[in-house]
């Protein structure tokens, strides 16, 4: 079997030449750039997969186990009726078997995949491309996930002798068991499930529910004529059709980028919750669950995916750990690849999949970064005097403008327990998102980074 150590080892390239320091500093800003575009990824594809598991749980718990409301407001011969009524008796005898806990007692690896649109209209998986994959660690006992974002220009070996490939590709070529061998053997682990949803999803959603409540923090006018994508909105509360969500969730030309466009997409899924809330969405039930048969493809059982919605009810946030594999960019001819960093890789796997914890070292004094924009300095000096407090040595302060709080993690020993520990020192970080990163690029070298977001 042949592994990204295989194929990113420096002994099998051949020596180059240092790089002009001019360049060094511009591949430097540009890893910057991606690297924050690849957290925000992440979080793009967890909204889009909890949306879907918002409206299976919906569907299950408001109408499933309620025979009542549907023969009232569907009748009881009606397909909707007896689908749901099917599914209440199937789910009953279900929970009087061993299967109790979401998928079971042990770990798994569900593999979330976002694929681009087909140019077959009769087939919209075939020969698409994978430009979201993110392998998701599920811990049913802890009700614990971890995700780790495969960049989608990661260069591996896909299986049948197709050689040297970017990962995307392997769908394209060999379909979702390509996808899910080449995962497994470039990482080593073992991947349960798969759920794959299209880019038309979002949009047929908005459609079904007729529409999403939403406010638009500032004025957004774009014109891509080729793309054929028109943006025009203006600031203030908007019940946003389905075209003008899809606007709305991509469009990006502001200074925060991507970023930005990530805030949205978490506005934009609080508007779709309240929608999910109103009575009358019950009786639009049946089109959305069409329009997630239609978009969403999966090897999990329906009720895998309402066990799957029951843990997310329970989830704690504070014990979501996201990462993104390792590398750096580089350029053969025309074709940029991410190249897997194999050390700083497994390290990754070791501690978001396999779970291993790393005994901290109470004698070395931890060390932070704080990053924040001019705007918020007062909360920034409100976390620093809480740092200093619990004796934590603040390495380096730096300016910088970010949509959301983060608390990065660079060295192994800083692990969630570390940061939830943290918070009873520094309640003023408690919410933040926790990403573990073993690179630094914001703000020095240390053992994390504090990112408070601006105003």
């Amino acid at each position: 079997m042949t592994t990204y150590r295989q194929i990113n080892n420096p002994n099998n390239r051949g020596a180059k030449k240092p790089a002009p320091r001019k360049d060094k500093n511009k591949a430097y800003l540009n890893e910057i750039k991606r690297q924050q575009q690849r957290q925000a990824v992440i979080i793009r594809m967890f909204i889009t997969v909890i949306l879907f598991v918002l409206i299976m749980l919906v569907a299950l718990f408001y109408v499933g186990v309620n025979t009542d409301f549907c023969n009232k407001h569907f009748g009881e011969d009606a397909a909707i009726t007896k689908f749901f009524n099917k599914m209440a008796n199937d789910n009953a005898k279900k929970s009087e078997a061993e299967f109790t806990l979401p998928f079971g007692p042990r770990r798994q690896n569900v593999l979330l995949l976002g694929v681009d649109a087909s140019d077959n209209p009769d087939d919209l998986w075939t020969g698409t491309r994978t430009d979201t994959i993110i392998l998701v660690n599920i811990d049913p006992r802890t009700k614990s996930v971890n995700a780790i974002s495969i960049p989608r220009d990661s260069k591996v070996y896909l299986p049948g002798n197709h050689g040297i490939q970017k990962i995307n590709a392997a769908h394209a070529i060999g379909g979702i068991g390509m996808t899910i061998k080449t995962v497994e053997d470039t990482l080593g682990i073992k991947v349960d499930r798969y759920i794959m949803v299209h880019d038309n999803a979002v949009k047929s959603i908005v459609e079904a529910l007729g529409g999403v409540d939403v406010y638009v923090e500032k004025n957004m006018n774009y014109d891509d004529y080729s793309g054929k994508l028109h943006i025009h909105l203006t600031k203030g509360t908007h019940h946003l059709s389905p075209s003008e969500a899809v606007g709305y969730l991509r469009f990006r030309h502001d200074p925060l980028g991507d970023i930005g466009r990530t805030q949205r997409q978490q506005w934009f899924l609080r508007g779709v919750l309240n929608e999910l809330k109103k009575p009358e969405t019950i009786t639009k039930i049946p089109e959305i669950v069409n329009v997630a048969k239609q978009y969403v493809k999966t090897n999990m059982s329906f009720y895998e995916l309402t066990q799957f919605a029951m843990m997310s009810k329970h989830l704690d946030m504070d014990k979501v750990e996201i990462a993104t594999l390792p590398g750096a960019p580089n350029k053969k001819g025309h074709i940029s690849y991410w190249i897997l960093d194999p050390e700083k890789t497994q390290e990754v796997i070791d501690r978001l999949i396999y779970r291993e914890k790393v005994q901290p070292d109470e004698a070395v004094q931890m060390t932070a970064s704080v990053v924040y924009s001019e705007q918020n300095s007062a909360e920034a000096q409100i976390i620093l005097d809480e740092l200093a407090a619990a004796n934590i040595n603040v390495t380096c302060k730096s300016h910088i403008s970010r949509a959301h709080s983060q608390f990065i993690a660079h060295s192994s020993q800083v692990t969630n327990e570390y940061y939830n520990y943290l918070k009873k020192q520094a309640p003023s970080i408690t919410g933040y998102q926790f990403v573990y990163d073993p690179n630094n690029y914001l703000c020095g070298t240390s053992d994390f980074t504090i990112v408070i977001a601006g105003k």
